[in-house]
């Protein structure tokens, strides 16, 4: 109640709840795409490797919007382009390209200490969220969703059968390349919120925890999307409550759900797995 009653007093409560609520909801809209195509550790890398973009953001005095776009558009690119030209596979590139762009990042920072609180960048911090960031979750979050809605179904066929989309003329690559610029401004937009480290979590957990749940994408994006918004919510509430990191507790919030759906899940979930299994046996 008393939660409740600081939301409706303080504007800067107001605007933390907002683009939590709207991170939540991207991050699980997109992370359904991610975690269906394999592509979990592309999401970690580029989470990771925006992080010199943010540095050299703060020493020109820029927006950090802008550097952390083109940092997770180079890392997309490169390695796309290190894999499809050598003999060197997808995770191999991955990690030399994000490990190399974050130790970059590191550097720069050291470099910048003064200017940039690094705890804040890594971490998150929701409650201290500006006017300028809510605004901007805003329009990143129109884009994204707007993108989804309007090319939903080629981004469904080559999600599930890319050799059947290739037959039918869609632009695999293209349409591929296009899911990591969504993914990069999905984890930009995440910055403030979750920080560097913890978006990936945002990414995979809401999705993987509808992923127990249903077989349908429809309905598995509906459902990541409310459980990344309600894991929002419920991190904001006890990290101002109890003057917490905002983003670890917003992904403790989001794991506990994973765990509730992992166990109670009607087709998935282990306890009911326990009990089909034991009627089975009774049965034979």
């Amino acid at each position: 109640m008393e939660f409740i009653q600081d939301l409706m007093n303080y504007g800067f409560l107001q605007k933390a709840l907002f683009t939590s609520i709207m991170v939540g909801i991207l991050c699980g809209v997109i992370g359904c795409f991610i975690i269906l195509r394999g592509m979990a550790l592309m999401g970690d890398a580029i989470s990771h490797a925006v992080l010199p973009g943010v540095a050299i953001s703060f020493m020109l005095g820029i927006n950090y919007f802008y550097g952390a776009v083109v940092m997770g558009l180079l890392t997309a690119i490169g390695i796309g382009y290190i894999s499809q030209n050598s003999r060197v596979k997808s995770d191999s590139s991955i990690g030399i390209v994000f490990s190399a762009f974050f130790a970059l990042g590191v550097l720069l920072i050291t470099k910048a200490s003064t200017a940039i609180d690094l705890t804040q960048i890594l971490f998150g911090n929701v409650l201290s969220v500006r006017t300028s960031d809510m605004w901007l979750t805003l329009i990143i979050g129109a884009i994204v969703l707007l993108i989804v809605i309007l090319f939903y179904k080629e981004f469904l066929i080559t999600t599930f059968d890319p050799t059947m989309a290739q037959a039918y003329g869609l632009p695999v690559r293209f349409i591929h390349y296009v899911i990591m610029i969504l993914l990069t401004l999905v984890t930009v937009a995440s910055l403030q919120t979750v920080g560097v480290i913890l978006v990936v979590a945002m990414l995979i957990t809401p999705a993987s925890t509808a992923y127990l749940l249903t077989n349908r994408l429809s309905t598995m994006i509906f459902l990541s999307a409310f459980f990344g918004a309600l894991s929002a919510v419920i991190g904001l509430y006890f990290s101002s409550e109890y003057n917490l990191s905002s983003g670890a507790v917003i992904v403790l919030a989001t794991t506990s759900i994973f765990i509730l759906a992992f166990i109670f899940s009607p087709k998935q979930g282990i306890l009911w797995r326990m009990i089909r299994e034991k009627k089975n046996k009774a049965s034979i």
